[in-house]
């Protein structure tokens, strides 16, 4: 015969499950839901497979989804802790247009937060036509100086570092080591252009001396030779370093070791400022390479970098402010509370007036890293990170 007392407990614990068993639904209807969009654009030129004549593959040809892919994967267990699910739905389109349904179907189901994976044209396109909408849009791989400032919108932000940002790091390095006259050889693209205005802008911030900049041409054309050959081109002229503006990387490749004079190359070859690096050792990152290189079957780069940190942001923002409300989450974003962990030693945050991810610049060869900026002695009246880029007073960017 069971004793009273056991069959209170038997009782109780039976009541106890019960109890468990029927609250289980009501707990797991519960659960919020917290979904990213990812766009990009179908056949996007930036990674068309160009090879070089030997089939020597120069560009990186790699979209950046992994690095979203591997924030969600790692936020479950945070999910689970919060009752939260993070979920990613990625969506291609060949046009502007097209990204803008997209934009239209995802936030009509909830999605808020979308990085975008597209050039400067479509990003700027796309902005515009989503004005006034209660999204944000991040930038993860176009360094546009365009899009932080004329043509900057308050629900564009960028977690990409700008060409300003990577030119102003590579403008203290020549500074840090007396490197003062540059030399500047540019390509026929837009984007040469663009990296090549963003460079002489720095120089001048920090008192770099551009002593002439030079097109070149990709030819083998001997009537060009004045354009096409490095010797040529880096000759009866003084200067102490080459910066390379060549976004497509096949002229550049050449420069390093065939100049007239025995000089160091920075820009787009030599020494080169990125936001990510496979070669970074410190606070956390080769952590993080490990384990996108087993989940990837790659090395990590920039671009990926940058849409791991914008999913980050986003969770970091909830974790922080205990909601899932937007407007909640966009004032904290844009806010100063905001402190993520990037794995490049310095605690990275949006600047309110453009933006865009403060965050320390790798400056790299092909495999180590030789320095990060800001570089010291390179100061700030409030945060030395505004040192590179677009700050508070010079900005032309007027986010309503």
């Amino acid at each position: 015969m069971i004793e009273p007392a056991i069959r209170r407990s038997i009782f109780l614990l039976a009541t106890a499950l019960m109890v468990a068993l029927v609250a289980m639904p009501s707990r797991a209807a519960e659960k919020k839901s917290v979904p990213f969009g990812y766009l990009e654009i179908i056949d996007d030129p930036r990674y068309a497979k160009k090879l070089a004549y030997a089939r020597i593959r120069i560009k990186p040809h790699d979209r950046p989804f992994p690095g979203a892919e591997l924030a969600i994967h790692k936020s479950r267990i945070l999910g689970r802790a919060l009752k939260i699910k993070f979920t990613l739905e990625r969506a291609q389109r060949k046009t502007a247009a097209g990204l803008v349904a997209e934009v239209e179907r995802l936030s009509a189901a909830g999605v808020r937060y979308f990085l975008v994976d597209a050039n400067s044209n479509i990003l700027d396109e796309l902005a515009k036509a989503t004005v006034g909408k209660d999204i944000v849009i991040l930038n993860i791989s176009e360094p546009s100086n365009l899009l932080r400032s004329e043509g900057c919108q308050a629900h564009l932000m960028h977690t990409l570092p700008s060409y300003a940002m990577q030119t102003d790091a590579l403008a203290q390095f020549l500074v840090a080591n007396s490197w003062r006259d540059v030399l500047v050889l540019k390509g026929p693209l837009k984007e040469d252009a663009a990296f090549a205005r963003s460079f002489e802008t720095s120089a001048k911030r920090f008192g770099v001396r551009v002593v002439t900049s030079r097109d070149f041409v990709l030819s083998n054309d001997p009537r060009e030779r004045e354009k096409n050959n490095v010797k040529l081109m880096t000759a009866k002229v003084n200067y102490d370093v080459v910066f390379v503006a060549d976004t497509e990387r096949e002229f550049g490749r050449y420069v390093p070791f065939q100049t007239n004079r025995p000089r160091p190359v920075i820009g787009t070859e030599g020494l080169i400022a990125e936001a990510w690096n496979w070669s970074w050792e410190r606070h956390g990152a080769p952590q993080l390479n490990q384990r996108f290189e087993k989940r990837v079957k790659r090395r990590m780069t920039s671009p990926d970098w940058a849409a791991w940190i914008a999913i980050r942001a986003i969770i970091e923002s909830i974790v922080r402010t205990k909601s899932v409300d937007f407007k909640t989450i966009r004032a904290y974003l844009s806010g100063d509370k905001l402190t993520l962990d990037g794995y490049k030693g310095t605690p990275s945050s949006f600047r309110p007036w453009d933006n865009q991810l403060r965050q320390p610049i790798l400056l790299r060869t092909h495999n180590a890293i030789v320095d990060r900026a800001p570089l010291k002695g390179f100061l700030h009246p409030t945060e030395n990170m505004d040192t590179l880029g677009f700050d508070r007073g010079d900005n032309k960017c007027r986010l309503k």
